[in-house]
């Protein structure tokens, strides 16, 4: 019907469904004989010949969704295969069906006839999203980025570690963040021959863990032929039950069941088998750590990408004349030293470890992912092509977004933002409950933070301006964002500036809560005004004598407008109990001050200034008038005459 009316592109969209139901019934004939194979005991010829030519028939539409998903079937399937396990290979099509644009309800299950029902033991089937993504926090991402959202397993076990209070604990702690142990996992390991060809970074990777289950991975690198020693990357998906889980964790917490064993066999897609061995002991190791975010700062927001120096890290290099001054205030912490910073010096000798402590963990997650979380959406911009006109041009820039997202939020937050995060995510949802600032309006003290739903609208619609390559548009995103993860931040020295002076709290964790809130917002603050920073500085740093949250608060509240926040966003410290906000710690108003300089002054000033040229010029026309003989005002006897 479409053809005869002229409807060619509906006809199109017919005839692409077709050809994907018609995968549908070559996929029920893999699974027939795979489970005749395995499960009923049938080896012969005739079922593993059947089996394998059902499989030829549908490898290349699954190989095209996933390269790692065929060879798991193709080896389970194959003429001469060793042996079959029905699981692996339904497994493998399963995790595929959206992407072969197919359904569990299309393919269903395995039906004994003679008993009349179903057989029995075989795992039900759930439809998934493509390539496995799950949200984050409502947000769903275009690309894999599972693996990176893992980085918030680091924060939280750095968190663990510091918990215990003691030496040993924070020299774990700190081996966790500078080593991983969760994100970017990978193998180094050595090839008993040498490749014959080139392989490329991404190729995909077959090999066994020791207990002998499948481990699927890809080339870290391109590597040219003759080449014997390779790093392979595991690869992470949402609904892994199997991880590779080492770098700096503490022994109890290693989980390899998801890594290659030492020594064994590893398929290479388009190169074949190959025998290898670790070629050392620690040869699992992590690519990915939150130091790593802090120390590559110089190379990644300031000299060597496209959008070099990123307007917000030079803010913060500008004021605190280090690259990697995120690492250095963590690593002080940990260790109970000194920094040597331009301005924002920190001082951890006196501490013990409850105030190093503070000042260790959410400089990690405060100072080093945040940063790096602004960092991918720069990226995301750098990497934008304007002149795209076919689909998946700007995946590149759409996967950095959708990264600066996982590292915002991390995995424990889950699919809907109601988990359990430690970074800043969490942190925007703690603090609008102190500020009366969750919920959609903003009024609420309990709720997703009001902030994240901005921030996450945000993301949403720069997603889409990077798939559509406008360009421009993402950068409107990206700054608003960035503003607006600054307010948990303000909000955090408002909290402790309050608790410190208004609640006589002069705990050492206070203090260092507040020293390290002030830290990760001062440059931002000293952009504006470095009277102001200097302010908050002397009532905020490590070691102040005393804290006038009077003073603070005016500090913020003067460059509210030029940090792209209100006093809406911010809100002010609640008092749960009474009901009401805290005495001087009401919400601010940004309409008072802004970069130091009174509006409403500027307002009138610019009003009256007006007033007296307009008043000026009538008094200069009129002196003109006068001097030629025709005055503009008359005595009216005058007139009359």
């Amino acid at each position: 019907m479409n053809l005869n009316l002229g409807n060619c592109d509906a006809a199109r969209v017919n005839k692409d469904r077709i050809s994907e139901l018609m995968g549908v019934p070559l996929v029920q004939g893999v699974y027939r004989y795979a489970h005749k194979i395995d499960n009923l005991n049938d080896s012969s010829e005739k079922s593993k010949a059947e089996g394998a030519v059902f499989a030829a028939a549908i490898l290349p539409r699954l190989h095209a969704c996933n390269s790692n998903s065929a060879q798991i079937v193709y080896n389970n399937m194959k003429v001469g295969a060793v042996s079959t396990s029905f699981q692996d290979v339904k497994s493998a099509f399963e995790a595929n069906y959206a992407c072969m644009g197919i359904t569990c309800a299309d393919v269903g299950n395995l039906y004994n006839s003679d008993a009349n029902t179903f057989f029995t033991g075989l795992s039900q089937c759930v439809d998934k999203s493509p390539l496995n993504l799950d949200r984050i926090a409502g947000y769903l991402p275009g690309t894999n980025v599972v693996d990176h959202s893992l980085i918030d397993l680091d924060q939280k076990a750095i968190e663990e570690q510091i918990k215990v209070g003691t030496a040993e604990s924070f020299n774990v702690a700190r081996k966790i963040y500078e080593e991983g142990g969760h994100s970017k996992s990978f193998a180094e390991i050595t090839l008993d021959t040498a490749l014959v060809n080139p392989v490329n970074k991404g190729t995909s990777v077959i090999g066994e863990s020791a207990d002998g289950a499948w481990v699927y991975g890809s080339v870290m690198a391109d590597y040219e032929s003759n080449t014997r020693d390779i790093k392979v990357q595991y690869t992470v998906d949402a609904d892994n039950s199997r991880v590779c889980y080492v770098g700096g964790l503490p022994s109890d917490k290693v989980d390899t069941s998801g890594c290659l064993m030492e020594v064994g066999s590893i398929t290479i897609s388009g190169q074949g088998a190959f025998n290898y061995q670790a070629n050392n002991q620690g040869y699992n190791k992590n690519a990915r750590t939150i130091q790593a975010f802090s120390t590559a700062a110089q190379s990644k927001m300031y000299e060597d990408c496209p959008g070099c120096p990123y307007k917000d890290f030079k803010q913060y290099y500008d004021y605190y004349g280090e690259f990697d001054y995120a690492n250095k205030w963590i690593l002080a912490a940990a260790q109970g030293s000194s920094t040597s910073f331009k301005n924002g010096n920190a001082d951890f000798t006196s501490y013990d470890f409850i105030g190093r402590g503070e000042a260790f963990k959410k400089g990690t997650a405060y100072m080093s992912v945040w940063m790096y979380v602004i960092r991918e959406l720069e990226d995301a911009i750098d990497d934008c092509n304007v002149e795209c006109n076919i689909d998946n041009c700007n995946e590149d820039a759409v996967h950095a977004w959708d990264e600066g997202v996982a590292f915002y939020a991390g995995a424990e937050e889950g699919s809907d933002g109601s988990g359990s995060g430690a970074l800043l995510y969490s942190l925007a949802d703690k603090r609008c409950a102190n500020f009366k600032t969750c919920g959609p309006e903003g009024d609420s003290v309990s709720g997703t933070s009001n902030i994240n739903i901005k921030i996450f609208s945000e993301f949403a619609a720069g997603q889409m301006n990077l798939n559509l390559g406008n360009c421009d548009a993402a950068r409107v995103n990206k700054d608003r964002i960035s503003e607006l993860m600054g307010v948990p931040l303000v909000q955090g020295v408002l909290r402790y500036a309050h608790k410190i002076d208004s609640l006589a709290d002069n705990s050492e964790k206070s203090k260092a809560e507040g020293a390290v809130f002030a830290a990760a917002i001062l440059p931002r603050l000293h952009a504006c005004s470095p009277g102001a920073a200097a302010t908050v500085y002397e009532n905020m740093k490590v070691g102040a004598t005393s804290t006038s949250l009077s003073a603070v608060k005016s500090a913020f509240e003067k460059n509210l407008v030029c940090m792209g926040m209100t006093g809406d966003d911010v809100g002010g410290v609640y008092d749960v109990d009474a009901g009401a906000f805290f005495l001087g710690a009401a919400p601010m108003n940004e309409n008072e001050t802004s970069g130091g300089v009174n509006i409403l002054g500027i307002v009138l000033g610019s009003v009256l200034g007006g007033v007296a040229l307009i008043a000026m010029f009538g008094f200069l026309y009129m002196m003109k008038r006068e001097k030629a003989g025709n005055p503009m005002f008359k005595n009216p006897d005058e007139v009359i005459a």
